[in-house]
């Protein structure tokens, strides 16, 4: 029953696509009419109820590409050593048109459970921007998943502004498009919160949810992201339909398409996402560098030298290297020009196709990721990039007691960790 567990097209997902018929038969009659057969049919539908119900909390490596046998491995190993895809009977999930390394995830969430308490995300009073709301997505139903909520979401929020900017926009059925948002995560869009009379209701704002700490195993709770991740990618914007205040929405393929043109399903480039964040930034990666040990000041410089010892060693000095930047340091595109090595390949993206949501898909889909710890847009690239399997992400580094740079934070268990959101 491979369509009741993985629906590999592009959304809107239509539940009853997955729906199987069986005419009537002398064994069908047999069943319905017998005690035997009635409790075989009860067993069964509790089963399926079951697996539907935990699902979303499961580590399920099978539904990855990459052949991860258990959590440890895919956790512990350094991200840069992932294995390649193994199971080719298994169709990869595509972006943009460019190949990830996984497969499509369960597209079923984890539906509502009557009586259970609501959790409710409203009002427009944000913590930071577009990385950060992300981040606090997915910390929305770590937070009810640990304390067993159902999860809405007011239609005119800023959670659903930051979310249908990059994806789900909403198309010519607005209430088909509840159904499908519900029925990929689990969580009820509302116009008003009468709807939710009757029932128990928190309100979370965006800033409990940013500082939110999960107290789940960190294997689990990694693997529920991830999965959060891909579901994010069923339905990425591209042009069409606007977000959930009318505004008309990106194409998240257009820096792939503009840059990349017929050849982007097999073009290799590097993608260095430098970020100065205002006067925040210093301050933002001193902190990231008292938690996880990084070097407090190179990845907002990305100084020739830095960039070099992650890109040489992955053979990637010889492509095209992107720069995708917030412009608050110029100086950093003209010392990377300037050098012997990296200026030949240095490429900034077009800016007639570059916006947010462009940018970080082209980031997402290269070949080698160097970006900013202080950045929660650069973590997101990178999360989801762990998500799709791929190989080649930098973003916490230092120099080792012989002056040499070198990785910290194998596995890049850092993104998931304190004070990381």
């Amino acid at each position: 029953f491979r369509p009741l567990l993985y629906l590999n097209t592009h959304l809107p997902v239509n539940r009853h696509d997955a729906m199987v018929f069986l005419s009537p038969s002398p064994m069908s009659r047999f069943v319905s009419r017998s005690r035997i057969g009635r409790a075989s049919i009860a067993l069964l539908a509790f089963g399926i109820a079951t697996f539907f119900l935990i699902a979303e909390d499961a580590p399920s490596p099978d539904n990855y590409l990459v052949d991860y046998p258990d959590h440890q491995r895919y956790l512990s190993n350094n991200s840069n050593n992932l294995p390649k895809v193994t199971n080719s009977a298994a169709k990869p999930m595509e972006i943009c048109g460019r190949e990830t390394n996984t497969s499509p995830p369960l597209v079923r969430g984890r539906p509502w459970i009557k009586g259970k308490k609501v959790l409710l995300v409203d009002g427009m009073n944000r913590s930071g921007r577009t990385g950060n709301n992300l981040r606090e997505f997915f910390h929305l139903f770590q937070y009810a998943k640990d304390h067993d909520y159902n999860v809405a979401i007011a239609k005119r929020s800023w959670l659903t502004k930051a979310l249908t900017e990059l994806f789900y926009a909403v198309q010519d059925d607005e209430k088909e498009w509840k159904r499908n948002f519900e029925y990929v995560f689990g969580a009820r869009i509302i116009e008003d919160e009468s709807e939710l009379d009757g029932m128990e209701v928190k309100k979370i704002k965006s800033t409990e949810l940013f500082y939110f700490q999960s107290e789940e195993n960190l294997n689990e709770r990694i693997w529920f992201e991830l999965k959060k991740t891909k579901k994010l990618f069923l339905s990425y914007n591209q042009g069409k339909g606007v977000t959930t205040f009318g505004m008309p929405v990106g194409d998240m393929c257009s820096v792939i398409d503009a840059t990349l043109g017929e050849e982007k399903s097999s073009a290799v480039y590097s993608v260095i996402h430098s970020r100065h964040l205002e006067e925040e930034g210093e301050k933002l990666l001193w902190w990231r560098s008292k938690l996880y040990g990084c070097d407090p000041y190179a990845a907002l410089h990305m100084k020739p030298d830095y960039v070099k010892s992650i890109l040489a060693p992955w053979g990637m000095l010889d492509h095209p290297i992107y720069l995708i930047t917030d412009g608050q340091d110029p100086e950093v595109f003209e010392r990377l020009q300037q050098d012997p090595d990296i200026g030949p390949q240095l490429r900034l993206v077009p800016p007639e196709s570059s916006w947010l949501g462009g940018d970080v898909t082209f980031a997402i889909m290269s070949n080698a990721f160097v970006g900013n710890p202080a950045s929660s847009l650069s973590s997101f690239i990178a999360h989801s990039r762990l998500a799709f399997g791929f190989n080649n992400t930098s973003l916490f580094r230092k120099k080792d007691e012989n002056g040499e740079w070198m990785d910290v934070c194998p596995g890049m268990d850092c993104l998931f960790g304190p004070k990381m959101a």
